[in-house]
């Protein structure tokens, strides 16, 4: 017996070790293309938070704001396939400045991990704003012709948005662009504008309490949002009648092998599952939508053609 539990010892011992799943090797560098504070930044970092437990590493967020993402986005399209280094990204900014003639980075040079957030653009006003409603603006708009409206970049995801409302509506406008969706709305607090498009997220708590700062007046979307049942659609009016909005999503650098972008997906995928993170994006106005690197792939893909065959006509001069 002795002799056969020895042998067996020894063949076990023979055997190849069978190659474990890949896991990363130290701390996680997470590039945020805008600044702390903005909207982006605040899902990341709560995202981060939850998931490090997932990764099994300290996910560290790396804010590189400016060019209305460039920077950052190339900075990240730039960083070694390694897994050590993963990314946001804002669509459709994103593919609006990919598609750009020049542009540093394009969509193939990202590999889909997962979506986190998809939020409907919405209108709004400061809350003691002469406009109570969408068509008052617009009337105003056609009436001055001047108005202002800040937007966190130019051709960004915001700006889009106002694109898109005045196209529909039929009124000229004038976009301040600022550093991010953060001073953006900021401007329009301190009235250096008239008006702003932005996500609902993002102004969410600032529509709200006893004294609330903005008002909103309309959403991008075919159906008035159950948060907010008494905001008329765009498409109600007679304006701009699809879902528009924004998706934040992570991604790596072109070249990253598939055993780590399955590993990313997977601890993400469980990440948003966890009811302490679901419980977290609803206490900060945020409703998760969790789409994997295919359906993010497709997304980022339906994204391109918008931004080549709708968003490049909104911008021809």
């Amino acid at each position: 017996m002795k002799k056969i539990l020895a042998f067996l010892v020894m063949a076990l011992l023979a055997m190849p070790l069978a190659t474990s799943a890949w896991t990363p090797d130290g701390d996680v560098t997470v590039i945020v293309a805008y600044k702390a504070g903005s909207g982006t930044d605040t899902g990341a970092r709560l995202l981060a938070s939850q998931a490090e437990k997932y990764v099994g590493k300290t996910l560290i967020i790396n804010n590189l704001p400016g060019g209305d993402g460039k920077i950052g986005w190339t900075e990240l399209v730039n960083s070694k396939p390694d897994g050590r280094t993963i990314g946001f990204i804002n669509l459709p900014t994103f593919t609006t400045l990919a598609v750009q003639p020049g542009s540093t980075f394009a969509v193939s040079d990202v590999v889909p991990v997962c979506n986190q957030l998809s939020e409907t653009g919405v209108v709004v006003v400061r809350a003691n704003s002469p406009w109570k409603s969408l068509k008052e603006l617009v009337d105003a708009c056609k009436a001055k012709g001047n108005l202002r409206c800040s937007t966190n970049g130019v051709e960004a995801s915001n700006h889009t948005a106002a694109q898109l409302l005045a196209t529909s509506a039929g009124f000229d406008y004038k976009a301040i662009p600022y550093g991010g969706t953060a001073d953006q709305l900021l401007a329009l607090r301190q009235g250096e504008v008239h008006f702003s498009c932005a996500k609902v997220a993002d102004v969410a708590a600032l529509c709200s309490g006893d004294k609330p700062e903005l008002r909103i007046l309309g959403v991008f979307n075919t159906a008035r949002l159950p948060e907010y049942p008494d905001v008329p659609t765009l498409g109600e009016l007679g304006y701009y009648k699809e879902w528009y909005g924004s998706a934040r999503a992570l991604v790596l650098p072109k070249g990253t092998p598939q055993e780590i972008v399955d590993f990313y997906v997977e601890a993400f995928r469980k990440t948003m599952q966890d009811p302490a993170c679901i419980e977290a994006h609803q206490k900060a106005g945020m409703s998760l939508d969790f789409k994997d690197n295919k359906q993010l792939a497709e997304l980022i893909a339906a994204q391109e053609i918008f931004c080549r065959d709708v968003v490049s006509k909104l911008y021809k001069k």
